[in-house]
């Protein structure tokens, strides 16, 4: 009987998970983790009614179907491997995803080593994606049967030793059938709803967290935020002068709302320029980008794939597939990296995101957007 630990946030997905690596006949185990306490108390000096609401619903969950649960401690590794490196991310005018981060360093780095110190065989989630195998023996990666829950885009961090090691139980499933396993097995987080937000912003205040960190601390990333925290002209793209803005980390590329400037046609944000502390606008047309560079690559075989590589790719989570010619490529900043031609020019192309390549279901791999290549128009 194999062993295998159970990250669990107490939600819908990971409940299923344990529950269908039970009925595989799994010795299961549970794990949750303590990542951002608000409060700023130690850890040890919170009690159980103080715990976050997904410690409290883990906790509840397995003790109904009778799995042990471990509780990790990891705010300090999460403040500096996510949370930190999103806040200066806005601070360097990118728009940054740090479910991604949070997938490779928490739930997988830490949960890996957690079970091999405690004699774990697997380590599971309830992410919507699959892994399977190729014609080599290579694991790879698929996005999960409910492809409106896919959670692939996320996950394109993997490696081969991380991919032999972790199963995703829930990613064969709707997301339908996986509340329905819930309610026929009488658990009462059947119907519970899913979050939609980051989970150390819980009302998806960006820069009002932001704000709120960096003006309780000192150092770099403070001092960084008092010359950013400050209002700068607003232009259109021909020059002219729009207005002003209230501080360049509160904005993003393609931003339409909220932008406060009164115009004959909708605005939407091209560009943020630091240097000058002007923000850019112009036109739905003018988001649309021919190519981009991106760095950072990861692919997930372990290995580069023959270039150029046709495949499709996500420029964000929520993005829909795009035909493209993938090269590599030095990028503007030096780096090593890959330039991405669109087949079809594609609108906000934002530094800080993620650029997924795909292949039918598999996830090739994919890297970080530097900048979106401009149509000439």
């Amino acid at each position: 009987m194999k062993n295998v630990l159970v990250a669990m946030s107490g939600g819908v997905d990971s409940s299923a998970a344990v529950l269908l690596l039970q009925d595989k006949l799994f010795q299961v185990s549970g794990c949750t983790l303590r990542l951002w306490n608000p409060s700023g108390r130690a850890w040890e000096n919170v009690d159980e009614s103080s715990d976050p609401a997904a410690v409290r619903d883990a906790a509840s969950v397995s003790s109904s179907l009778g799995v042990q649960l471990a509780v990790l401690d990891l705010e300090t590794l999460f403040e500096e491997r996510v949370i930190g490196p999103f806040v200066k991310s806005y601070l360097s005018c990118r728009t940054p995803i740090p479910c991604i981060k949070c997938n490779r360093f928490m739930k997988f780095d830490s949960l890996m080593e957690y079970a091999d110190r405690n004699g774990f065989d697997y380590v599971a989630t309830g992410h919507y994606a699959r892994i399977g195998e190729d014609s080599d023996g290579k694991k790879t990666l698929l996005r999960g049967r409910d492809h409106k829950k896919d959670q692939s885009y996320f996950l394109f961090e993997m490696n081969q030793q991380l991919l032999a090691r972790l199963i995703f139980p829930v990613g064969d499933f709707l997301k339908s059938e996986i509340r329905t396993l819930l309610e026929t097995r009488n658990i009462h987080i059947a119907d519970k709803p899913e979050s939609q937000e980051i989970c150390f912003i819980p009302g998806g205040d960006y820069a009002g967290f932001i704000r709120s960190y960096c003006e309780h601390r000192k150092g770099p990333l403070a001092a960084e935020f008092r010359n950013l925290d400050q209002e700068g002209p607003v232009f259109h793209k021909d020059g002219a002068l729009l207005g002003t803005h209230k501080g360049l980390y509160r904005y993003t590329i393609g931003q339409r709302k909220g932008l406060g400037i009164a115009h004959s046609r909708p605005l939407y944000v091209l560009e943020l320029n630091k240097m000058e502390n002007s923000l850019i606008l112009g036109y739905k047309e003018d988001t649309f980008s021919r190519a981009l560079e991106a760095s950072d690559v990861n692919w997930i075989s372990g290995t580069a794939p023959e270039m150029p590589l046709e495949a499709e790719v996500k420029i964000r989570s929520n993005h829909l597939m795009a035909r493209c010619i993938v090269t590599p490529a030095k990028t503007q900043s030096g780096r090593d990296g890959v330039r991405v031609e669109f087949v079809k020019p594609q609108s906000a192309v934002t530094p800080g995101q993620a650029a997924v390549f795909y292949r039918g279901d598999q996830v090739l791999g994919g890297a970080w957007i530097e900048r979106g290549l401009q149509l000439e128009i």
